[in-house]
């Protein structure tokens, strides 16, 4: 049965056939020997055809396909191409080997190839390696070394670039960070006490803190030198009036001998720096809350950033968290006790890193192990929808602890908890009433930026605008609903509608004798029609009487 041989390099696909085999046998021993020889080695591997990557980004697709056991439709071309063909229903009369065992599993699945992979085709496969710039004619010195070196940075940078979006390894830091900076500030402080101790040691028990403690240290400074003008200052730094005194009190008839200068200025800078690593702890401690927020938003809310960075950091990723089943994640931490167990046939753990959660803490000391196995089921809930959730929510993560109380209700009253399918759509319609809220907003605010951008396009096109056009603003800055154009045009058409009426009441006012000047007073707007048609038959009458005394006069 014939050999061929599928080798991956950097600048394309090779297919070998190994014609010689006869010569050296299939003994692993044997080709390992003859490897180094090209003379020896070039008789029984022929090259049988080259297929370059067209360009860098297809050789790293290529690679990235090749190295999760997947087969391309570029290669698959190349081998149904190059490979004979087998007839239907006979077997093959050739074998394919390959480096990577799951990319073989793959071909033979689609093209029913018959691959293999043993140590004799990766000795094999290592002799190509070594002599590939001699099989490959055209192929300059240098170049492939150019295309390998290429090659491995751009696919490094991708599998860097791969956890951008869920960057969980700055909690693993950030957490690990925490824990060492807590151990490290109490050995320093216990040192700070110890050191300050020689000069007053009646500080330490009226001050418990380490922080204060160091803060008290550094202002007092020379015990001898505290006196009663300071009291006002140090219980500022203290909070409380009455120890403030106390320290007054303690250090006049202090037992502690007398420090040098330089002494005590090396326990000042000590106690500064102590000062420093809390003040930086409680800005990590920030900077830990905001980014367990941004990646496990549901998990912090269940179990708290400290637990849930906790148990990221101790499964490696917030992708392995969510694959591992709620029973290794109830006892994740406590691998050591486990083993223990099972070694000795003993009790295994109830629980590891939750333990540090307030649930288990108030749980009786009966319910703590059921308390635990459901708060790890929770948990694996919340993991898994931080993990594969597109849009990051905190709805699901505040009802499933919501269930978790209700359960503490039940092991302690006998209340009888909600059921989760209806828990889960609970938090559904949350989720989506705060996807619509976030929409809405969105929405609003591109609005008032379409306003502003036509307001600025019509003051560009006609110098400024006209004051029609303005919208009016109130104090708040919102638009009014009416722009001052149509208030204008409701004016004029009230002012239309009053002018006759204004004329019938000074022709009315005439008849009836008023001045000569004609000045007839002004109506106001909101007389009725019924009046100015009681005036107009009053104002006919009079005319009718003007005539009839003319008449007269004629006669």
């Amino acid at each position: 049965m014939a050999l061929y041989l599928l080798y991956e390099s950097a600048s394309g696909y090779a297919l070998f056939l190994a014609h010689g085999l006869d010569e050296i046998g299939q003994n692993t021993e044997a080709v390992r020997n003859s490897v180094t020889d090209l003379n020896r080695f070039g008789k029984i591997l022929k090259l049988a055809a080259f297929s370059p990557f067209e360009s860098a980004l297809d050789a790293l697709n290529q690679c990235n396909a090749v190295s999760e056991g997947q087969m391309t439709d570029e290669l698959r071309n190349f081998l149904e191409l190059t490979l004979p063909k087998v007839k239907e229903g006979k077997k093959p009369k050739f074998s394919l080997g390959l480096a990577e065992p799951k990319l073989g599993s793959h071909i033979h699945e689609v093209t029913k190839f018959p691959c293999q992979s043993n140590e004799f085709v990766l000795e094999l496969l290592r002799g190509v390696r070594l002599h590939f710039d001699k099989f490959i004619e055209n192929l300059k010195s240098g170049d492939l070394e150019k295309a390998q070196l290429g090659l491995s940075h751009s696919y490094s940078r991708a599998k860097v670039k791969f956890n951008v979006n869920r960057v969980d390894n700055m909690v693993t830091q950030a957490i690990v960070l925490l824990d060492t900076l807590d151990k490290d500030i109490n050995t320093f402080a216990m040192r700070v006490r110890e050191w300050y101790s020689w000069h007053f040691p009646e500080l330490v028990k009226i001050i418990n803190d380490n922080y204060l403690y160091a803060k008290v240290a550094k202002f007092v400074d020379d015990k001898s030198q505290l006196s009663e003008d300071k009291l006002a200052d140090l219980t500022e730094i203290v909070g409380d009036e009455d120890k403030a005194k106390e320290i007054v009190e303690a250090a006049k008839a202090s037992m502690g001998q007398d420090l040098s200068p330089v002494d005590l200025i090396n326990v000042k800078l000590f106690a500064q720096r102590v000062m420093d690593l809390v003040e930086y702890r409680k800005n990590l401690y920030d900077y830990l809350v905001t980014k367990m927020h941004d990646i496990a938003p549901n998990l912090a809310a269940l179990i708290g950033e400290i637990v849930g960075a906790r148990l990221i950091s101790h499964a490696g990723s917030l992708t392995n968290l969510a694959k591992c089943p709620s029973s290794t994640l109830q006892i994740l931490g406590a691998e050591k006790a486990l083993f223990r167990a099972l070694k000795t046939k003993g009790n295994t753990p109830k629980y590891g890193l939750i333990f540090h959660s307030s649930f288990i803490g108030r749980a009786t000391a009966r319910n703590k192990g059921r308390m635990a196995r459901f708060l790890a089921n929770k948990c694996s809930i919340a993991s898994r929808l931080d993990c594969f959730l597109d849009k990051s929510t905190t709805a699901f993560g505040e009802k499933l602890r919501e269930q978790v109380e209700e359960r503490l209700d039940f092991y302690d009253k006998g209340v009888a908890p909600r059921k989760n399918l209806d828990v889960m759509k609970a938090a559904i319609e949350t989720a989506e009433d705060k996807d619509m809220d976030v929409d809405e907003a969105a929405n609003e605010a591109s609005t008032k930026k379409s306003k502003k951008k036509k307001s600025k396009a019509e003051i560009t096109e006609g110098g400024q605008p006209m004051d029609e056009d303005k919208p009016f603003v109130d104090r708040n800055g919102d638009a009014s609903e009416e722009p001052k154009s149509e208030k204008k045009k409701k004016k004029e058409k009230r002012k239309s509608e009053q002018e006759p009426e204004h004329e019938e009441d000074q022709t009315a006012g005439n008849g009836n004798g008023m001045s000569e000047d004609g000045t007839a007073k002004k109506k106001k707007k909101k007389k009725s029609k019924e009046e100015n048609g009681e005036e107009l038959p009053a104002a006919s009458e009079g005319k009718k009487k003007k005539k009839k005394s003319k008449a007269q006069d004629d006669e």
